[in-house]
């Protein structure tokens, strides 16, 4: 009986670290590959980077493709223009897609990744990240529907 009740118990401790919530942060993936949060101290440059709808339905970011050094650490300020609320999302295209595919079957959630940000109509936000390996990686709205509607772009890094 012992046996069980602890079974029993391990089995239900599992169950509750594994149940998803509507938040979510450093569940992902190291980030490594696209980089790693920066130092606001040490920033290279700004960009600013605008995410907004079109009257024809589309739903895009200005600028619709990014390029960075190697090393470098960028303060991108990133700006919600649009009417509907819209995230930046900046990952590989492989991790984009696998995330897209959990926020379908678990419905809205907000993200709590120094690599995201979630904004409201209107509001301005930034994410200072350092650019540590070359590569293509990719930014991206990860809301349902957004992506389909255009809401990603390339990340060059060279």
């Amino acid at each position: 009986m012992k046996t069980l009740l602890f079974s029993t118990a391990v089995l239900l401790i599992l169950a509750t670290q594994t149940m998803a919530s509507g938040t979510h942060g450093g569940g992902h993936d190291d980030k490594a590959s696209v980089g790693v949060p920066g130092n606001a101290a040490h920033i290279d440059r700004t960009m600013a980077v605008t995410m907004m709808e079109t009257d024809d339905g589309q739903m895009l970011f200005e600028p619709r493709t990014l390029a960075f050094r190697k090393g470098e650490t960028i303060k991108l300020i990133i700006t919600n223009a649009g009417e509907q609320e819209h995230e930046f999302v900046l990952d590989t295209a492989e991790k984009n897609v696998a995330h897209k595919a959990m926020m379908e079957e678990m419905g809205d959630m907000e993200h709590d990744d120094p690599n995201a940000i979630r904004l409201e109509p209107g509001a301005q936000g930034e994410i200072v990240w350092t650019f540590s390996n070359s590569g293509t990686f990719e930014y991206a709205c990860l809301i349902l529907g957004h992506y389909e509607a255009g809401m990603h772009g390339p990340v060059a890094v060279n």
